[in-house]
């Protein structure tokens, strides 16, 4: 059996914030661990809850633990194939929608998945396990293209260097594992940040994004997500980094706020009403909880509840 640990991250907030209902139809679209999953699916009884993840490993794992939750369906796909999977399995609209888009402790913690630069392993960082990998990725890459890369997916100021020195570095011998990337980050940043606590986690937090295209992924899911969404569906998302969190707030802010007439005109005359409220705007973990699950203590949870389907340029 494959252990996929997770630690489902604010789980009493997030719960409560979808308000199951027993008869509701549910998405959760990162399976992960299971550990939210299995908390919807034990407030449903005559509903459904669909459970969603890219890599075969959480699914593997999540199909053991779900077991005892006949109203589960686990599906191995990306999630921005939502709309095809409601398809499907003739769902027209969903009760509630859950993402958690933090990587996995079993991702992270497994040197041969290839995402940490704690421990060495095979430069891999797939979350599907298929597809090309990130020693592919950074074999094909241009100069250019990776700094833009490392300053758009982590906001990295030595940007330049690092490119640089990877580039290089992979031109005379190719870099194939985690332990070798992190020394050549190191070594191309200025000796004086060499002292940062994890002065690759940018670094690695950026080719990861660009390997597993997380960012496209995320914008095309969360339009199908408020979509499939009931009036009075909630959809939930908890994000880990600056970049997704500002991609959800994009898209929560011109939902909730309906009106796109400019700022200095005296009175509405685009019609447009608010598509969606707040049920949270930002809830975090409390210390209680970062104590106990430090990887918890970057999360940001934020819910909104859809009020009418999308009109005009809201779309």
């Amino acid at each position: 059996m494959i252990n996929f640990f997770h630690i489902p991250v604010m789980p009493r907030e997030t719960i409560n914030g979808l308000r199951i209902k027993p008869d509701g139809i549910y998405f959760d679209l990162t399976v992960g661990g299971s550990g939210h999953s299995e908390l919807i699916a034990k407030q449903i009884q005559n509903g459904k809850l669909f459970s969603i993840d890219r890599d075969p490993d959480a699914i593997q794992s999540a199909s053991l633990k779900l077991t005892a939750y006949p109203n589960v369906k686990l599906i191995l796909s990306t999630y921005n194939n939502l709309k095809n999977i409601a398809k499907e399995h003739n769902i027209q609209k969903a009760d509630g929608i859950l993402m958690d888009l933090g990587v996995s402790s079993f991702q992270l913690d497994r040197p041969e998945r290839g995402f940490s630069y704690l421990n060495s392993g095979p430069l891999d960082m797939r979350m599907s396990k298929s597809g090309p990998t990130a020693a592919e990725f950074i074999s094909s890459v241009s100069e250019q293209e990776l700094i833009r890369i490392l300053r758009d997916y982590s906001e990295e100021r030595f940007a330049a260097r690092i490119a640089r020195g990877i580039i290089e570095q992979n031109r005379q011998n190719p870099i194939l594992t985690t332990g070798r990337l992190a020394k050549i980050v190191a070594m191309s940043i200025p000796a004086r940040f060499r002292r940062e606590k994890n002065p690759c986690k940018r670094t690695f937090q950026a080719i990861r994004i660009a390997v597993n295209d997380e960012l496209k992924m995320l914008d095309d899911t969360l339009k199908q997500s408020f979509e499939l969404l009931n009036i009075s569906g909630r959809l939930a998302v908890i994000t880990f980094h600056s970049l997704e969190d500002k991609l959800v707030q994009t898209h929560f802010k011109r939902w909730v706020k309906g009106c796109t007439c400019p700022g200095d005109f005296p009175i509405c005359i685009c019609g447009k009403t608010p598509a969606a409220r707040y049920i949270s705007r930002i809830q975090t973990p409390t210390e209680q909880e970062i104590s106990q699950n430090r990887r918890s203590k970057s999360a940001k949870l934020r819910i909104i509840e859809k009020l009418q389907e999308q009109k005009g340029a809201g779309r």
